[in-house]
């Protein structure tokens, strides 16, 4: 495999890597905050409470079923947002929760329906056209994405993801310029979250700026070294320059991190040789 089959194999795969990311690394912008002291057992005790004394109340139900969210309790905190929804049926923040739960559970078309439903009651509001794109987007229907995030944008979203994922779009199609220009504009939102610069860096690499390419990888890896795919692109731009053996070790460290993941394993097998690695075994 050359580098550059490789570097269109890393955009390829980047999109679905970096939602999982988003969910994890870097800060939620999600209707759901996970904070997870929303999820401890005697913040639940006490929402229970307030359940108990306001029953007819949506609100409290929301809250709590975000806490059992938090609490990785997906089943009750469905139940919660959908009593929620019972009560008042235009509680459009509590279906775009119940749409991120199920989202979790891998329930993808019921969450796009959730969000679908959210957008119904107000079409203003950007959370669920993100979540919404989100859906989309791991599921290859890029222009609908595409329509979501844009249409995010045009309400002035001041949420980092929405320029991200359209930056993930232009970036698959090719358009590197466009998607430099939105990875930017993330940053410029949330300065401290890793999957901008990692992503950022793949687009420089297209366009032979491997200067700004390292030196938005190195950010990257600083706020984050624990995932091979920041790893793998910190190789795929070493092996640009000409520092096979430094390419190598980086390759190495994300084959390490996640022994699956073939572009890690790809790269040690392109640039062992260089390194003076010994051959790896069939």
């Amino acid at each position: 495999m050359t580098i550059r089959h490789a570097l269109r194999l890393s955009v390829a795969v980047a999109a679905p890597l970096l939602l999982v990311a988003c969910q994890s690394a870097g800060p939620d912008f999600q209707a759901i905050s996970l904070n997870q002291a929303q999820g401890a057992a005697g913040n639940i005790e006490s929402l229970t409470a307030a359940v108990n004394a306001s029953p007819q109340n949506p609100e409290v139900y929301n809250v709590r079923g975000t806490a059992y969210g938090q609490a990785g309790q997906y089943g009750r905190a469905v139940d919660d947002f959908t009593r929620a929804v019972q009560i008042d049926p235009n509680y459009y923040q509590a279906y775009a929760n119940r749409a991120l739960v199920l989202r979790q559970e891998g329930k993808l078309s019921e969450a796009a329906a959730d969000y679908s439903r959210a957008l119904q009651i107000n079409p203003n509001y950007d959370t669920a056209y993100i979540g919404r794109g989100n859906i989309y987007r791991v599921a290859g229907r890029n222009r609908e994405a595409l329509a979501d995030f844009q249409r995010a944008i045009d309400l002035n979203t001041t949420d980092p993801r929405a320029y991200h994922n359209r930056g993930l779009l232009y970036q698959i199609d090719g358009q590197h310029r466009q998607a430099i220009e939105d990875f930017s504009t993330a940053i410029s939102m949330e300065a401290n979250s890793p999957e901008p610069y990692s992503a950022r860096s793949i687009s420089y690499l297209a366009l032979k700026n491997v200067d700004d390419a390292r030196d938005d990888i190195n950010r990257a890896l600083q706020l984050d070294n624990a995932k091979a795919e920041y790893w793998v692109n910190q190789g795929l731009i070493l092996e640009a320059a000409g520092e096979t053996s430094k390419a190598y070790r980086a390759f190495a460290r994300g084959a390490q991190l996640d022994p699956k993941y073939a572009p890690a394993r790809d790269g040690m097998g392109r640039t062992q040789s260089g390194a003076g690695a010994p051959a790896a075994s069939s």
